[in-house]
């Protein structure tokens, strides 16, 4: 396929009303420019392929496009012809990933100082900020305090924890979010209609998924998936292409654990090993699995008709209750996480299960089955409280259920935790979609409570600052809302202890830990031990960096 053809190239969005998703930039970007507001420097965040350097190239073009500074840019005269084709020479773009040195940063920031050579604004488009040096991201702070007014600079990355906090203050920040598969999947069906390719919709879903939230991977395994197949995009075809062993296997799992089998969880593991599998992808597509099925109870809208595994899906809603499959979730994400620190992944996967497995309220089989209707009417009994440190190092047990028979309808909203021991704050914000100040802020917090949909958080004495963060605390709280998809009341207070367990200590800790593990691992090595003693030589401990793999 020329690089013409190229998918990702060729419908690669020319202008806002063309991109997909990610609304709530567009926005914003719109408005700045309609109103003629702009700012000297844009951050944009977020995982590959979301869209962070096409939104840059459009809002280049809004701003030199002839016909004015335009959240519409015309397309056709010639800073948008030029800005297009890759040869608008006021537009500079720099990979920071080839260039991090502060020499190549200077030469960049000497050329901002002339004036535009044809455009209205020289616009910098810096990708993967994060990966400058220190020295560079100090060259590019004076221009950041004191910017000429023709320049603009357009920053992105994928990681802006790494970016220094002086750096993002000067920045107008915008997180992009990862794209949803149902999103992805619409696109797809309307390039292939364009395209004239015929398809099976199973087959695009399967590609949506695939693509974890980025619409240029998309694109990209469709290119695959059109060379692989013959005339018609099929699900069999595309499966065959990813490697997707057909994953009934999955709802099988599910359907053992409901039966309490536990030998037959580990025949379907041993099955697994034979025609090996990845455990650790494994346990994604569990979760994944899990996440559909709470969809399924709280919103069976959002799984559409075409959906190739609606009916199981909607089987399994019906045999677990939503509490069972919110604990099944928090131990798949928690088993996916420890797997490296497993014997083996085999091991590891297992263990996943059989958690799973002891963890099951007692009575679940019967209680989906056939119990007395006379049961239905007995209050649940209240789960032991849980501290905030246990449930950071352990899964919380759930309070054991009442027997009762199994609805007839999904349930019509997920259930709340009441007790901050029912919720793992620490692997909670391992999923939460915030970065910057908010997730620092939910970082150096503890959860004090989590009742009808206000979620209580404490800060130690010593991170008090956040209380007037409004900013950071907005943020924090529409991702909660997000997650819980439902609105969430987000309530914060001093009152945690300095030596609080919050994930920043938590991942400090282990990072000492691995650091110390790492020395250890020097200290007993048989050459190291050698030149101790036969060449008298030291170990330098502050020169020793564990590196994460």
């Amino acid at each position: 396929m020329s690089a013409t053809s190229v998918l990702a190239r060729k419908w690669r969005p020319r202008n806002f009303a063309q991109l997909a998703g990610q609304e709530h930039v567009v926005q914003a970007l719109s408005n700045a420019l309609t109103q003629n507001r702009l700012h000297h420097a844009y951050l944009f965040t977020g995982t590959r392929g979301v869209g962070k350097t096409t939104i840059a190239r459009i809002f280049a073009k809004s701003l030199n496009c002839q016909s004015g500074i335009t959240a519409t840019p015309c397309g056709t005269c010639s800073a948008c012809a030029e800005i297009d084709s890759g040869r608008f020479v006021d537009l500079i773009e720099l990979d920071a990933a080839s260039n991090t040195q502060v020499d190549n940063m200077r030469e960049l920031l000497e050329s901002a100082l002339y004036a535009p050579t044809s455009g209205r604004f020289k616009v910098y488009i810096i990708d993967e900020v994060h990966m400058l040096s220190k020295s560079a991201f100090n060259a590019m702070l004076k221009t950041l305090e004191e910017p000429p007014a023709h320049v603009k600079f357009i920053l992105a990355t994928t990681d802006p924890q790494k970016i220094p906090v002086t750096v993002l203050s000067r920045c107008l920040q915008f997180n992009l979010k990862q794209l949803p598969p149902a999103l992805i999947l619409e696109h797809l069906k309307y390039v292939l209609g364009q395209e004239a390719i015929p398809f099976e919709t199973g087959a695009l879903t399967l590609v949506a998924r695939a693509a974890q939230g980025s619409m240029r991977d998309a694109l990209s395994l469709m290119d695959q998936a059109i060379a692989y197949s013959d005339s018609k995009v099929e699900e069999a075809t595309v499966r065959n292409m990813l490697g997707a062993i057909d994953q009934s296997y999955l709802f099988d799992l599910l359907q053992t654990l409901h039966a309490r089998d536990g030998a037959g969880l580990l025949r379907i593991a041993d099955d697994m090993a034979i025609r090996s599998m990845a455990f650790d992808a494994a346990l994604q597509d569990v979760a994944s699995l899990l996440h559909r099925i709470a969809l399924a109870q709280t919103v069976p809208q959002a799984i559409p008709d075409d959906e190739p595994e609606r009916a199981r899906l909607m089987q399994l809603a019906q045999q677990f209750s939503a509490e069972e499959i919110q604990l099944y979730y928090q131990i798949a994400i928690h088993g996916r996480n420890e797997i490296d620190l497993a014997p083996d992944e085999y091991a590891g996967f297992t263990m996943t299960l059989l958690r799973m497995l002891a963890f099951m309220p007692a009575g679940t089989v019967q209680t989906q089955q056939a119990a007395p209707a006379a049961k239905a009417a007995e209050p649940a009994r209240a789960a032991p409280p849980v501290t905030q440190t246990a449930a950071q190092h352990r899964v919380a047990e759930p309070a054991p259920v009442a027997a009762a028979p199994t609805p007839s309808a999904p349930a019509p909203s997920a259930p709340m935790p009441s007790t901050p021991g029912l919720l793992d704050w620490n692997a909670l914000l391992a999923q939460l979609n915030v970065q910057g100040m908010a997730r620092e802020l939910a970082k150096n917090c503890v959860l004090d409570s989590f009742v009808e949909g206000k979620l209580s958080l404490s800060l130690a004495p010593q991170h008090k600052q956040f209380l007037t963060n409004k900013i950071a605390q907005d943020k924090l709280q529409a991702a909660l809302s997000e997650y819980f998809a439902q609105p969430v009341r987000l309530a914060l207070a001093v009152g945690a202890p300095a030596t609080a367990a919050t994930p920043a200590v938590m991942e400090q800790q282990e990072k000492q830990s691995r650091q110390q593990a790492a020395v250890s691992a020097l200290e007993d090595d048989p050459f190291v031990r050698e030149a101790q003693a036969q060449l008298d030589a030291q170990l330098v401990e502050n020169s020793i960096k564990f590196i994460q793999q």
